[in-house]
């Protein structure tokens, strides 16, 4: 009898389709839960149960999500849970209190700890405080990053021996390599976007000040002094980022240096376009994802010295690191490489191995698998498989793996 399990998550979880595709083809039963509308999950064969929360929002609201979340996991009756993202890794242990294992995986530690505000700094007592509580109903804790696990065990936020780390989600490299041969060529794609002759500093990620955009703009001037044939291509969500989204007027002060070209599904195409990738976030992620599509791609980084980043980029072996916030030091490092193209090439490459050995998906799901197993105990051992390798329901389905800008 396969194990049925439960993920669920927020409204990007259709970004962990080829998780939950791997999943199933070691023997689970896989249903997912999210605040996305689910339309990503139905090709590939994926029951969807939504679930309404407000990422934005704080307050008296949450309790009605957890009673949906509960009345969810009634209906479905899973044999083990797994949750993603800050939210629903809250709610989903409050709302099971141990009737069914909880597995949360901490992708960051997000908003609250990324931000100076006053209000982010008065959260951040209860969010421990809530985190603490959770972690009586859950059986164990995944971490995608060191700093992470190490901001646990220091306020004691995870049980004794209930904590792991899995770096990151997860990346299908052959798959990431396919989308890109299958899209346009790095020299249809300039021509397509008008930047034939330009040096080209890419950005995917929500346009956010967490994500440091402030930052990338306040170093255009500074790069174009050197390098006046640089252009800032940003690859991302705005409209949708409500409070924490930079305005308009913002980024167009430097077209057309500066392009924003919104959501987009071709973004590895996008990637093997560019020189260079920049991410200057000051945001508490778990490992970015598009920093191992970068790295995929080749792309020497530039990237902040924050926990999830530092995992991936080694400074001054395939990119280098600066302190967030950090303008003119973000700008003297695209500058570098920009200046020595041999270096960032060789850069670049270093990053292809460092992804396919340490984040390649099927060693992240074989990890999960071994944890699962765990929890579960002797009775589904014999139910899960390793297997073969996972292959898409439809030939061009909008698999969210590949495509999508986001974080």
């Amino acid at each position: 009898m396969s194990p049925h399990l439960v993920c669920i998550g927020g409204e990007d979880h259709r970004l962990r389709i080829p998780f939950l595709l791997a999943l199933r083809e070691r023997g689970f039963r896989v249903t997912a839960v999210s605040s996305d509308v689910g339309d990503a999950f139905s090709p590939h064969g994926i029951p969807h149960r939504r679930f309404g929360f407000d990422r934005f929002a704080s307050g008296g609201g949450e309790w009605g999500a957890i009673g949906a979340i509960r009345k969810l996991m009634s209906d479905l009756r899973p044999d083990i849970v797994q949750s993603f993202d800050t939210k629903p890794n809250l709610l989903t242990p409050l709302a099971v209190r141990g009737q069914v294992p909880v597995i949360r995986t901490i992708n960051g530690l997000g908003w609250t700890f990324s931000s100076r505000e006053p209000r982010a700094l008065a959260l951040r007592p209860v969010f421990c405080g809530l985190q603490g509580l959770a972690s009586l109903w859950t059986a164990m804790t995944v971490f995608q990053n060191r700093d992470d696990q190490a901001f646990f065990d220091r306020y004691r936020l995870v049980g004794r021996g209930k904590g792991r780390l899995i770096r990151s989600s997860g990346i299908d490299p052959n798959a990431f390599s396919t989308a890109r041969y299958r899209g346009p060529s790095a020299a249809a794609m300039r021509e397509q976007l008008g930047l034939q002759s330009a040096e080209v500093i890419i950005f995917v990620g929500r346009l956010t000040r967490q994500k440091g955009i402030p930052t990338l703009i306040k170093a255009v001037p500074r790069v174009l002094s050197e390098r006046p044939n640089a252009r800032f291509v940003l690859v991302g969500p705005q409209d949708s980022e409500g409070p924490f989204a930079v305005s308009r007027s913002d980024i167009e002060q430097y077209a057309p240096y500066v392009v924003a070209l919104g959501p987009r599904r071709d973004v590895p195409a996008l990637l093997g376009m560019a020189d260079l990738f920049a991410f200057p976030t000051q945001y508490r992620e778990g490992v970015p994802r598009v920093l191992l599509e970068a790295g995929l791609s080749g792309l020497p980084i530039v990237a902040s010295r924050m926990p999830g980043c530092n995992d991936v980029v080694e400074d001054g072996w395939n990119g280098y690191l600066v302190a967030p916030r950090d303008a003119d030091g973000l700008a003297s490092r695209i500058v570098d490489l920009l200046s020595d193209r041999a270096r960032g090439k060789i850069m670049g490459s270093r990053s292809v191995g460092l992804v396919r050995e340490r984040f390649s998906l099927s060693w992240v799901v074989d990890q999960y698998c071994d944890l699962y197993k765990t929890v579960l105990g002797w009775k589904y051992r014999g139910s899960l498989a390793r297997p073969a390798p996972v292959i898409l329901r439809e030939e061009g389905a909008r698999a969210p793996r590949l495509g999508e800008a986001r974080q």
